[in-house]
């Protein structure tokens, strides 16, 4: 028997590159193995759950049993993979042992949580996974005041649903400004502005110190089981907050221990070259755990464009990777913004102002259109502002 391509993890790289393979290929033997329930979800959607009032149930676009069955491969769910021996070309997962042909890295990332003091500092919540969400939703129903650690796109997003789903929400960012890594001061002011108008709280240049238990203000429900105490958060700047939780979008980091553990090179993430090979020959990684030219692009068009150029390579075609450049649309629906191309400290802008927003666009010392921004309803002009970049 043929020795399938085996992928570890079920995000929507993983399942992406096996839609792609799909369509040229129905026989290649596909193993998927994956440490949660391996159902088809999109992750983007957990920014706007509580607006929504979506329970994790109704996230799920395919369950792992019926996306086996239309895509014609094994998933093994609920396990991890213990180790990899890349010269026998095989891995122990279970208590059992898999052989595999090709072998993808799809492990994704893991939400950051920092170093905290305090009691309480075991009751922050991550919403980077289908799990973690249906692991707090009920928590997160039943609380009003809500802190989130972090003020970069993420953060940024879910403290807009939040507050509009009618919680009171803290944000706390180290940076002086919210998107501080995707979006200009000039944009991120205004935005903070609408925040802060609607009744938001921003603790800019700050961090959290300790979280402590409180009783005050507590709520518990024996039947369920469920119980969210009251927390106390104190920040370096001598801030305090009674919330009754706190979600931690400090950042993602890619979880590459497997991959170090066989001996690929990792750094950043793991290293792939265009053809997303890693270092050790006939595995390839890809997704939000893989690092492309330096860097790890955990946005959804890098992951679409690298699961086609994989899975033309898994199939015996000649195929590379080349990432154009892209555009990311922040889900803050009260303050439209998207983001386009590049640009950095040194970039120099041309901004326009008017009753329709905010389009500005950045160049490099050579004069070069890298970037732009677009905000309101100037955000109809990302499209025509990104061929301007690709052609520059």
């Amino acid at each position: 028997m043929t020795a399938p391509v085996v992928i570890i993890g079920s995000g929507f790289a993983a399942y992406q590159l096996i839609k792609n393979i799909r369509r040229q290929d129905t026989e290649l033997p596909i193993l998927v193995i994956t440490a949660d329930n391996g159902d088809e979800y999109n992750k983007p959607d957990l920014s706007h759950v509580f607006s929504k009032e979506q329970d994790a149930d109704a996230l799920i676009l395919q369950s792992a049993t019926d996306f086996a069955a239309q895509q014609q491969v094994e998933i093994v769910t609920n396990t991890r993979v213990d180790s990899i021996d890349t010269k026998m070309q095989s891995l122990d997962a279970g208590g059992q042992t898999y052989h595999y042909a090709k072998l993808v890295f799809a492990t994704g990332a893991s939400a950051f949580v920092p170093p905290i003091k305090g009691e309480g500092k075991g009751c922050v919540i991550t919403l980077n996974s289908l799990s973690e969400y249906r692991g707090s939703q009920a928590v997160l129903s039943r609380a009003a005041r809500i802190l989130l650690m972090g003020g970069g796109l993420i953060g940024t997003e879910l403290a807009m649903d939040l507050q509009a789903s009618g919680k009171e929400v803290v944000v706390v960012e180290p940076n002086s400004r919210l998107l501080a890594n995707v979006a200009p001061d000039f944009v991120a002011l205004k935005l903070e502005r609408t925040l802060l108008d609607a009744g938001m709280t921003l603790a800019l240049n700050d961090t959290v110190s300790t979280i402590d238990l409180s009783t005050a203000n507590s709520l518990i429900e024996n039947d369920a089981e469920l119980k969210n105490q009251g927390l106390t958060v104190t920040t370096s700047a001598a801030r305090r907050f009674e919330v009754d939780c706190v979600i931690s979008a400090a950042g993602l980091r890619p979880n590459t221990q497997l991959a170090q553990q066989a001996g690929l090179e990792v750094r950043h993430g793991i290293v792939v070259d265009e053809r997303l090979n890693t270092s050790t020959e006939n595995v390839y990684a890809l997704g939000d755990c893989a690092e492309i030219n330096g860097k790890v692009m955990a946005y959804l068009q890098p992951i679409i464009l690298s699961a086609n150029a994989l899975a033309k390579q898994l199939l015996g075609q000649m195929s590379q990777l080349t990432l154009p450049p892209m555009m990311v649309k922040v889900k803050t629906p009260t303050y439209p913004i998207q983001v386009g191309g590049h640009f950095s400290a040194d970039s120099s802008w041309k901004v326009g102002f008017d009753k329709l927003g905010v389009i500005a666009e950045a160049y490099d010392e050579l004069n070069n259109m890298t970037g732009f921004v677009v905000t309101d309803e100037n955000a109809k002009q990302a499209f025509s502002l990104l061929r301007k970049v690709s052609a520059a």
